[in-house]
C-alpha cells in the first residue's frame, strides 16, 4: 500500500506544524532551563589502562554532563578522575553507582514525568558467559544492572558504549526501555570508538532528521554508528564494532542501517514492530515546545503517534482500505488535538490546530 508511506510523511508535517505553532503560542522560543530532579542523568567512567584513553573518556563524559545540563536534568558523574593531591582513585564506583540506582528507585522513579539515562564509557570484557564494564575496583555485570533497574519502571536509556557490550542488550532489554550497545557481540572486544561520535550527537541539534527542534536519543545513536562506520572506512580498516539498538523488549536490536534517515526500509523476520520508535521519543536536551508540555499530555502524544505506526505496521492486513484510513484519520486528529490544551491563553490557537490538521488530513484522504 504506497499511500501508507504519504500518511506518515503527512504525521510528519502535521506534527512539525502543530508544534510550531503551539511555539508561537508561548510567544517566547527561549525557556529557562531549571533542573529536574525527576530526570536522571548517571555518567559513569569506566577504568581507562592508559592516560590516553583516560583523556578519551573524559571528554566523552564531560559531553553527556554538558547536554544534561542543557537538558536541565539532574547529572551524576560516577569515576571522576583521581584527585591530584591523594594520587590515588576512589575504588567505590561500583557500590556509588548502586547507590545512586537505589536512591532513585526508591524517592524518584515513580514520580511524574521520571527518566532515567544511564552512560557508560570505557572498556568491557565477556568471557563466554557474562559481560562486564570495567570500573575502578570491582566490575559491574550485565546480571548487575538486571538486578539494580529490575524495579524501575520510569522511561530509561541505557547506553553501554564500551567493547564486548552487546550482551548488555540480552540482560537490559525491556518495556519502556531504550538499549544502546557499541558491538553487535561480545566478540567484539576491541577498543569501541562509537561513545565519542554518540556523546557528539546526543546534544547536536544539527542531527534533527525530523525537524522538530530537538535531537532524539534514536537520532544521535543513527548518527554516531554512522560516523563509527565511515571511521573504518576511511581508514581502510575491518570494523571491529557494529553498534545496537533495542527499544521494543525482544532483545534483537536493529543496525542503523535498517534506516533511511528515521524510516525503516528492513523489517525483523519475527518482532511485529521495528525498533527505533520508542527511542525516538527520549530527548534529552528538550526543544522549548517540548518543555512546555505537561507531562500526562507529552504521555498522550507518545502513546497516540506509536498507535500511528503500529496501525501503519499492520495496514497490508484490511481487507477495507477505508477501514484502514478511518482508524489512521482518527488517530491524527487526536494527535492534533493534544497541542490544544499547550496554549490555554488564545482559544484561537486551539482552532487553528484542529482546522490545520484536519484541512491536510482531509486533503490526503479525498
Amino acid at each position: 500500500m504506497d499511500t501508507v508511506g504519504h500518511m506518515i510523511r503527512l504525521l510528519t508535517v502535521s506534527s512539525t506544524l502543530l508544534l510550531h505553532i503551539s511555539t508561537v503560542a508561548h510567544c517566547d522560543d527561549e525557556v529557562e532551563r531549571e533542573t529536574d530532579d525527576s530526570r536522571l542523568v548517571l555518567v559513569v567512567v569506566g577504568a581507562s589502562g592508559t592516560a590516553e584513553y583516560g583523556r578519551l573518556f573524559e571528554t566523552w563524559a564531560g559531553r553527556w554532563m554538558e547536554a544534561a545540563r542543557q537538558g536541565g536534568a539532574t547529572a551524576v558523574l560516577i569515576g571522576e578522575p583521581a584527585d591530584e593531591e591523594a594520587k590515588e582513585p576512589n575504588h567505590a564506583d561500583l557500590e556509588q553507582l548502586r547507590q545512586r540506582l537505589v536512591s532513585f528507585r526508591d524517592t524518584t522513579a515513580h514520580a511524574d514525568g521520571a527518566e532515567l539515562w544511564i552512560v557508560l564509557l570505557g572498556h568491557g570484557t565477556y568471557d563466554g558467559r557474562l559481560a562486564r564494564f570495567n570500573l575502578r575496583g570491582s566490575d559491574v555485570s550485565a546480571s548487575d544492572f538486571e538486578q539494580l533497574l529490575d524495579d524501575i519502571k520510569c522511561p530509561t536509556v541505557v547506553a553501554n558504549c564500551a567493547s564486548a557490550s552487546a550482551p548488555f542488550m540480552h540482560k537490559l532489554a525491556a518495556p519502556n526501555r531504550v538499549v544502546i550497545t557499541a558491538t553487535k557481540s561480545g566478540a567484539e572486544q576491541n577498543f569501541a570508538r562509537f561513545g565519542e561520535y554518540l556523546s557528539r550527537a546526543i546534544g547536536d541539534v544539527s542531527l534533527d532528521l525530523d525537524k522538530d527542534g530537538q535531537t532524539s536519543v534514536f537520532e544521535a545513536y543513527l548518527s554516531a554508528s554512522r560516523q563509527t562506520d565511515q571511521f573504518y572506512e576511511s581508514e581502510g580498516r575491518l570494523a571491529t564494532e557494529h553498534s545496537l539498538l533495542d527499544d521494543n523488549g525482544d532483545a534483537q536490536g536493529i543496525r542503523a542501517d535498517w534506516f533511511r534517515g528515521i524510516r525503516p526500509v528492513k523489517k525483523p523476520k519475527a518482532a511485529e514492530t521495528v525498533d527505533g520508535r520508542r527511542a525516538h521519543q527520549f530527548h534529552l536536551v528538550r526543544s522549548a515546545t517540548e518543555q512546555s508540555l505537561p507531562h500526562d499530555l507529552r504521555r498522550r502524544r507518545d502513546a497516540l503517534e506509536l498507535a500511528v505506526v503500529q496501525l501503519r505496521d499492520r495496514a497490508q492486513h484490511f481487507d477495507n482500505e477505508d477501514e484502514y484510513y478511518g482508524q489512521l484519520e482518527q488517530l491524527l486528529i487526536q494527535l492534533a488535538r493534544v497541542y490544544e490544551p499547550a496554549a490555554p491563553a488564545s482559544e484561537s490557537i486551539g482552532q487553528t490546530l484542529k482546522v490545520q490538521s484536519d484541512a491536510v488530513i482531509s486533503r490526503r484522504l479525498r
